[in-house]
């Protein structure tokens, strides 16, 4: 256990740097909020494509198939059990600040922190299975949590979601596994390189949003703490536990629970100011989530792969 928890610990402490790096560079003005924007926006509509497309650039086999239906199937599982979780946890009377705290239990940052983690301790096996959970997450992201945050129906379009660019880079991928279609080299290096880019860039920004945020707020309030308990302790054990028992495949169980233990998603602030949601409470919740997960993705992890040893 010591051991896993001092590997996966120095995964996280590397991301962390990153993160430093965004957050000396927001306060000293290189970063800015327009330029977070537009990094986000490569990482969203190019890095994040290429990400899926390299990872499913392997040899087609039943097995992986089966794996990538069981991924799929236990991504939605996880999500829902989550979904479940905020709605007995936040459920008072006021709806404007309850959907920010829902909205941050149940959606974490799987995306820029569980990707570059899930590269690290389990190689392009866990780029497979994150990109796998990344796209089941969008799907969620796009339909029930902006119904939530907006509390709109309206805004739920099939074509936004279809367009999303998590999605139409795992259909793609897709494709080109399913097929057997081995991209050529002066197409698949730049890709691979491009997909290099997930890890620093988003880091980057989160050390921007961090740079932003009054820290002291960050701990202030009894929800904030639950919060914290439910996003980055509770849903991953559950998710592991559940997993252990049903005895999935080693590389999902880990990789799912690297997902699952991610502090809360930054689209949370993005969904907050859109929507005229609590962007003040919304920015507390991803920095404490983002500092505390320091110490708790690497215990969670490291006991995910203990289990599965």
């Amino acid at each position: 256990m010591a051991e896993n928890f001092i590997i996966s610990a120095q995964q996280v402490l590397v991301l962390f740097v990153l993160i430093g790096v965004g957050f000396l560079c927001g306060k000293k003005g290189i970063l800015t909020d327009h330029s977070s924007k537009h990094i986000t926006d490569i990482v969203l509509y190019i890095v994040t494509p290429c990400v899926m497309v390299s990872a499913f650039q392997r040899k087609f086999s039943m097995e992986l198939v089966g794996n990538i239906i069981i991924g799929v199937i236990f991504s939605a599982v996880i999500i829902a059990i989550s979904i479940l979780i905020a709605k007995i946890t936040f459920h008072d009377k006021n709806k404007v600040d309850n959907s920010v705290y829902k909205f941050a239990t149940i959606f974490s940052n799987c995306g820029f922190m569980s990707l570059p983690l899930q590269k690290a301790i389990l190689g392009d096996d866990g780029w497979f299975y994150g990109s796998i959970f990344i796209a089941v997450f969008n799907i969620f992201l796009w339909t029930y949590g902006l119904v939530m945050m907006s509390g709109d129906k309206k805004q739920l379009s099939l074509k936004k979601l279809a367009l999303n660019p998590g999605i139409v880079g795992v259909v793609i991928a897709l494709i080109l596994f399913v097929s057997g279609i081995e991209l050529p080299y002066i197409v698949a290096k730049p890709i691979e390189y491009l997909s290099d880019l997930n890890t620093p860039l988003p880091m980057m920004v989160v050390g921007f949003y961090l740079s932003q945020a009054n820290l002291k707020k960050a701990f202030t309030g009894a929800k904030i703490y639950l919060t914290l308990a439910v996003r980055l302790i509770i849903i991953p054990l559950i998710a592991v536990a559940a997993m252990t028992v049903l005895k999935i495949d080693p590389a999902i169980t880990v990789s799912f629970t690297i997902a699952c233990a991610a502090p809360t998603a930054a689209t949370t602030t993005m969904f907050s100011a859109k929507f005229n949601r609590n962007v003040e409470l919304s920015v507390s919740l991803v920095a404490s989530t983002t500092i505390v997960s320091i110490i708790t993705m690497p215990a969670v992890v490291a006991l995910a792969q203990l289990i599965t040893a």
